[in-house]
């Protein structure tokens, strides 16, 4: 199972970085400053969102839109290219990618639970 021990690889990925990215994909989000947009928990949620079966919350929503579409993109093209994660179908995280993205809005735009 790839996820089993996904929490310590993401910490591991996002303070080591991804041996094999691209300098395009590093360039990106060095001029985008995308790595400090948003919360770690946040980042952890739209992580497993993304790479697992998981939702995200109204408020990482509102922060993954902050993010920018950009950046967003460019940070799960940079995940997919890191060997831990070489197991896993480009494709499919690229379709579930682009559908947390795609459900931000209509999540922010809704009351919360809590309302």
């Amino acid at each position: 199972m790839p996820f089993k021990n996904y929490n310590g690889k993401l910490v591991l990925f996002l303070t080591c970085g991804a041996i094999n990215a691209t300098k395009e994909n590093d360039q990106i989000i060095q001029e985008n400053t995308c790595e400090t947009k948003m919360g770690f928990a946040c980042v952890l949620e739209a992580f497993t969102s993304t790479f697992k079966t998981r939702s995200i919350s109204n408020k990482c929503c509102g922060e993954l839109i902050v993010l920018g579409k950009v950046c967003h993109s460019t940070l799960v093209k940079r995940t997919l290219k890191n060997p831990l994660f070489k197991d896993l179908s480009p494709a499919r995280i690229i379709e579930k990618s682009i559908q947390t993205w795609n459900n931000c809005p209509a999540l922010i735009d809704s009351p919360s639970p809590s309302a």
